[in-house]
């Protein structure tokens, strides 16, 4: 018999742990994996998580794959931090695209300074009012919000794709599934010359630093912690935890939606059937390994950026499979549930009618 038994006290230490410990361990699995696949483990290695970024090039890609995770990231961690469980931030982030990216086509031939603000306000507003939807339903009919906004995203997806195959369409593109190329006054200005960094990443930093205010300097952040941790406290402190419910996702909502016109106003310029590799999903990864700590969510952006980009060089130096990115991913959430679990809990089992705990 085996099974876990809850501790008496949980270390403040091991939970700041935990992170390393999963990353220690997904390299090592890593090693196992390039062995099975025939790869020199060493080369793969070094190829997948050195080489990306040592260039000063390579350092502003995997800005450029952090900024939206970090601020997707940021927005779900707030919202976590009270249980509130926005799990479709892919579907906020594309339909922030979608508002943003059909101003700057609306307006293509402009050049008003005014057209790049309005893009990144209906970005915003689109990822809201997409967020509002699961907020809606959880509050007024008590819908669960997990399945809610995960199933929305598909609604989302499914929506990018007609407009870029119907009346978005560039008339002018020999009739590819894409729109009109955004015009130079729709685009984020570049901060580094010869690179693709753009302000999405200053949006980022901005997110972190408005988001450790929000929940160590605020009433609402106070709010939001007690509502996480201690819900029957909340509710006697006189709480309205659908107040929060709707904060949350209006936030995360914004945040996604805001990384969404960035993507497609700093990297893409233009709606293509697929703008995201899954960054909406892969920032629930980053708000866990983060520790929902702002902080922490921007270590924790990094470091997920760097298997996109560390698995993109892989595909074209040692030919590995694209799916790898994905595999890395899901060992590195695998082995961080699996310390979180051993942090709360003991492992207690039988060995000749006596039980051990370790």
């Amino acid at each position: 018999m085996i099974r876990l038994e809850p501790r008496g006290e949980v270390s403040r230490i091991w939970p700041l742990l935990t992170p390393l410990i999963a990353i220690l361990l997904t390299l090592a699995s890593g090693v196992a994996i390039f062995s099975a696949m025939g790869k020199d483990p060493g080369l793969a290695l070094y190829t997948y998580f050195v080489q990306p970024v040592s260039t000063i090039y390579g350092v502003t890609e995997l800005l450029v794959k952090a900024a939206p995770l970090v601020l997707i990231g940021m927005g779900l961690a707030i919202g976590f931090r009270a249980n509130v469980w926005n799990i479709g931030a892919e579907g906020q982030f594309t339909i922030g695209a979608i508002f943003g990216g059909g101003f700057a086509i609306a307006f293509h031939d402009s050049d008003s300074i005014l057209l790049l603000p309005g893009i990144l306000f209906l970005g915003v507003l689109g990822g809201m009012v997409w967020g509002a939807i699961p907020a809606y339903l959880r509050t007024r009919f008590n819908a669960n919000e997990i399945l809610t906004s995960l199933m929305l995203t598909y609604v989302s997806i499914l929506l990018l794709n007609y407009l870029v195959h119907g009346p978005w369409r560039d008339p002018g593109g020999f009739n590819f599934p894409e729109s009109r190329i955004f015009s130079a006054s729709a685009m984020m200005p570049t901060l580094i010359a010869d690179s693709r960094l753009h302000l999405g990443f200053v949006f980022a930093l901005l997110a972190i630093l408005v988001g450790w205010l929000l929940l160590n300097r605020s009433v609402i952040g106070f709010q939001l912690r007690v509502v996480g941790q201690a819900p029957a406290a909340a509710r006697h402190a006189g709480f309205s935890q659908n107040k929060l419910i709707w904060y949350s996702f209006l936030l995360s909502g914004g945040l996604a939606g805001l990384a969404g016109v960035a993507e497609v106003a700093g990297t893409i310029g233009q709606l293509l059937p697929t703008i995201s590799p899954g960054y909406g999903f892969t920032a629930i990864i980053v708000a866990f390994l983060g520790r929902l700590n702002p902080f922490g969510v921007l270590l924790g952006g990094l470091v997920m950026a760097l298997s996109y980009l560390g698995g993109e060089i892989a595909q074209i130096e040692i030919g590995l499979p694209a799916a790898v990115t994905g595999l890395f991913q899901g060992i590195l959430l695998f082995f961080l549930l699996g310390c979180d679990a051993l942090t709360h809990n003991r492992i207690k089992f039988s060995i000749a009618g006596r039980f051990v705990r370790i």
